[in-house]
């Protein structure tokens, strides 16, 4: 199993991050803010796999590109990109030691305090 990092996810976050499609919010917050199984399977049946892995750090190649389990890291609700999520994903990274998720997530998190930066 190679959990490695998802180019088009993180180009994706970081541009939603950068447009202000962002949601600032506290690590605890991402247990609330978690899509359920039940939104996540309406977003593939209405945009498809390829769109649903936008929304995905990191790719297990041990399954297949049409496959929910084939995505792992979430980092936003299908329309922002959560702060929480991105530390969710920062500290799984960690755990996992998926070193260019955990290099990814902090470049996310400096791009999110930098946008916040700009808010002000």
């Amino acid at each position: 199993m190679t959990v490695k990092l998802n180019g088009r996810a993180y180009e994706h976050a970081k541009r939603l991050i950068e447009e202000g499609k962002f949601i600032d919010d506290e690590r605890d917050a991402w247990s609330d803010h978690h899509l359920s199984t039940r939104t996540e399977n309406e977003f593939i049946e209405k945009h498809g796999f390829s769109e649903f892995g936008k929304w995905f750090l990191a790719i297990n190649d041990e399954y297949g590109k049409e496959s929910r389990r084939h995505y792992e890291f979430p980092h936003g609700d299908f329309e922002n990109v959560h702060r929480c999520g991105i530390l969710a994903a920062q500290t799984r990274a960690d755990q996992s030691k998926c070193f260019g998720v955990e290099k990814a997530v902090a470049d996310l998190l400096a791009v999110i305090d930098s946008e916040r930066g700009n808010k002000t």
